[in-house]
C-alpha cells in the first residue's frame, strides 16, 4: 500500500502546484494589435470565466472583452478582459472597461510599443480557455527585465509556512502519536505472546493423553 500513498501524495502535490501556477500573476512582453468584444455562452463552462462588469447582472450568455497581442516572434497571444470583483481570485479588478480603452489606444499607436501584460490563467485552445489580463504597462522593449517580486515573496512565505507546518506535525507526531502507537504495538505483542503460551499449554495437555 505504500506505493498508493506515495502516488496519492504526488497527485495532491501536482494539483496544488497547478492551482498555484494558474492563479499566481504572470507577465508577458507583447505588442497589442487589437481588442474585441464577443458574445460568449459562459453558462456551459462557468469555471473558465470570471464575472461580468461589476454592477451588472450576470447572464449565461454575455459579452466578453478580449485583447489581441503578438509575441516578439509574431505568434498570436489572446487575453480575456473580465472583472474579478471582490470574489476569487482576489485581484479586485473592477476596471475591465478602462483596460479595454487603454489596450485599444496602444493598438492604434503607430509606434507599436512593447507592453507588459499582467495576467493569470492559461491559454488552452481546446477548452477555449484564455488568461485574464488585469494590467498593461509600457516597457522599453521585448528584452525588458521583469522580476516577479510578488511571486518570489509569496512562494518564499508559502515555503516557510509549509516547512513550519511539517516540522510542527512531525514533532506532534513524535510526542503524541508515536507513543500511543508504541503502546498499541506492545499490547498486541503481549496478546500474541499470551495466546501463544495458551496454545502451547493446550497442545501439551492433548499430547499427554494416550489413545484408547
Amino acid at each position: 500500500m505504500k506505493w498508493f500513498f506515495w502516488l496519492l501524495r504526488l497527485l495532491l502535490f501536482v494539483l496544488f502546484g497547478a492551482f498555484i501556477a494558474f492563479y499566481l500573476p504572470s507577465r508577458d512582453i507583447v505588442q497589442i494589435v487589437g481588442t474585441d468584444v464577443k458574445r460568449m455562452d459562459v453558462g456551459k463552462k462557468p469555471w473558465l470565466w470570471d464575472k461580468p462588469d461589476t454592477g451588472t447582472k450576470g447572464e449565461e450568455t454575455r459579452d466578453v472583452r478580449f485583447i489581441y497581442a503578438a509575441w516578439p516572434d509574431g505568434s498570436p497571444r489572446v487575453y480575456r478582459n473580465e472583472d474579478t470583483g471582490w470574489g476569487w481570485p482576489p485581484y479586485f479588478k473592477f476596471d475591465s472597461a478602462d483596460l479595454a480603452a487603454k489596450a485599444e489606444n496602444l493598438a492604434n499607436d503607430k509606434d507599436k510599443p512593447w507592453v507588459a501584460v499582467s495576467h493569470y490563467g492559461w491559454r488552452i485552445p481546446v477548452f477555449s480557455m484564455y488568461p485574464n489580463a488585469y494590467k498593461v504597462k509600457r516597457v522599453s522593449g521585448p528584452d525588458a527585465l521583469l522580476i516577479p517580486w510578488f511571486n518570489i515573496i509569496f512562494l518564499s512565505i508559502l515555503a516557510l509556512i509549509l516547512a513550519y507546518s511539517y516540522l510542527a506535525w512531525r514533532n506532534f507526531k513524535r510526542r503524541r502519536i508515536d507513543p500511543i502507537g508504541d503502546k498499541i504495538e506492545d499490547i498486541i505483542d503481549d496478546a500474541e505472546e499470551e495466546l501463544a503460551e495458551k496454545a502451547g499449554f493446550i497442545k501439551r495437555i492433548f499430547s499427554r493423553k494416550k489413545p484408547k
